[in-house]
């Protein structure tokens, strides 16, 4: 089963997985697919507030991330990992669970980039906002760096997340029965 979404003038057919006995979401997944990655980009940097620095949780978004800060001319982007690398000066840490996450994840950031992101107004980026939770752990991890939260950023926004009024988003991913209609 597949859902054909419409992604600011770009169409693709996301595969439908289940999460549950009767919840099904539609996959996006921008690894690999340089025509929507860029599309996105450039369509979110058009309604991006005014930033520092881009911020985004990994791993699904490193792409956009890169490529928003590519085509606005940045030098530097942040990256909020999955775990403490031995690069790593020192770790500022969240716990954060995901709808597409089957245990606890913690986010961190390097002390050196918590310095570079003190003071400073962060954009916070990703590819789908559905719980909130990973948006809601990198939030905490730039007001832990001293940074000011100047916006928030995704592709799209899965079921009720398209509610919220803080965060802009390029459409809308309905969540799914397991027959493949959208959940009411």
């Amino acid at each position: 089963m597949t859902y054909e979404m419409d992604i600011a003038g770009l169409k693709r057919q996301l595969p439908l997985c289940k999460v549950s006995d009767d919840l099904y979401i539609g996959a996006f997944v921008m690894f690999g697919d340089v025509e929507l990655t860029v599309h996105c980009a450039a369509e979110l940097l058009k309604r991006a507030p005014e930033y520092d620095y881009l911020l985004a949780p990994e791993a699904k978004s490193i792409p956009l991330l890169y490529e928003m800060a590519r085509q606005s001319g940045a030098d530097e982007y942040f990256l909020a990992r999955k775990g403490p690398k031995a690069y790593m000066s020192g770790v500022f840490e969240v716990n954060v669970r995901s709808i597409t996450t089957l245990s606890v994840q913690k986010l961190v950031i390097d002390t050196a980039d918590a310095e570079k992101i003190k003071g400073k107004r962060i954009l916070i980026l990703d590819d789908v906002i559905s719980t909130g939770e990973s948006l809601r752990a990198t939030e905490e991890l730039v007001r832990q760096a001293g940074g000011i939260v100047a916006g928030r950023m995704a592709v799209l926004a899965e079921g009720d997340a398209i509610k919220r009024d803080d965060i802009i988003v390029l459409g809308h991913l309905p969540l799914f029965n397991p027959d493949g209609t959208i959940k009411e």
